[in-house]
């Protein structure tokens, strides 16, 4: 081989070298802009911020499963510390909460089939039980919860104990979440327990509980798996029950 053809390849060479490198670098600064934008959209509970970062996404080749992860559940765990430490208060949660979901609309027709249920952390059916219209509380942890990766099942407020049985039954739930904000009423959370015990479903399911009247004493007195003060607790407390729930004392308490 002539030193002047060894000259030429050895130039590609290098010219190859750099551009797969420097390439790679500009996608990967491109790739962690629009995860910052996807953040900040939901930080600033920016809906439309949140659509146009998540398309933006997609156009660029990034998995929408990294992006939800890496981007919108990122801003999301800002917004829920902040929450924790009074920083922030409930109408800048709802709105993260709804920039959340809408990035995440966008994004889920770009996921497999079986990717979206891998990211799936499990079934909740969630509600307030009998006797008590309350559900701001009950709604904010059920976004939270749906925005950390469950299936909710929200049936609403006033419900009945054996709509809550049925209702696990149906969709086989990992979870049943029950929310009480009047003290009269919380003695139906302990009903549902029982009735789920009678329908040989207590072993089958963790049971949630929380509200205002709610205390870690009342959970365990009523036999629940898991109580949280805040809304961020109760995923926090969801998490822990589906990942390593058999091997922890009951109930799991946090922000207590």
């Amino acid at each position: 081989m002539s030193v002047k053809l060894e000259t030429l390849l050895y130039k590609k060479l290098i010219n190859y070298f750099f551009l797969i490198k420097f390439g790679k670098f500009k996608g990967e600064k491109m790739m962690q802009e629009i995860l910052e934008k996807l953040a900040k959209a939901v930080m600033e509970g920016d809906e439309e911020a949140a659509k146009r970062a998540a398309q933006e996404a997609i156009n660029n080749g990034i998995d929408p499963i990294y992006a939800i992860k890496n981007g919108l559940s990122r801003g999301m765990e800002v917004i829920g510390k902040r929450f924790s430490n009074f920083e922030v208060f409930l109408p800048e949660v709802m709105l993260a909460a709804d920039a959340m979901k809408a990035g995440i609309e966008v994004l889920k027709p770009y996921i497999p089939a079986d990717k979206l249920e891998e990211r799936s952390r499990g079934k909740v059916v969630i509600g307030t039980v009998f006797g008590d219209i309350h559900d701001i509380g009950k709604n904010l942890v059920a976004t939270m919860l749906e925005v950390a990766g469950y299936e909710i099942y929200d049936l609403g407020n006033d419900i009945p104990p054996k709509r809550f049985v049925d209702k696990v039954r149906e969709v086989k739930a990992g979870i049943v979440a029950m929310s009480c904000l009047l003290t009269p009423s919380m003695y139906y959370q302990k009903d549902v327990i029982e009735l789920l015990r009678d329908a040989g479903l207590r072993d089958k399911v963790w049971v949630m509980v929380g509200g205002s009247p709610i205390t870690p004493e009342w959970a365990r007195e009523i036999g629940a798996d898991g109580w949280g003060r805040h809304a961020d607790d109760a995923v926090a407390v969801a998490n822990l029950l589906m990942e390593k729930g058999k091997d922890l004392a009951k109930p799991i308490v946090k922000g207590g």
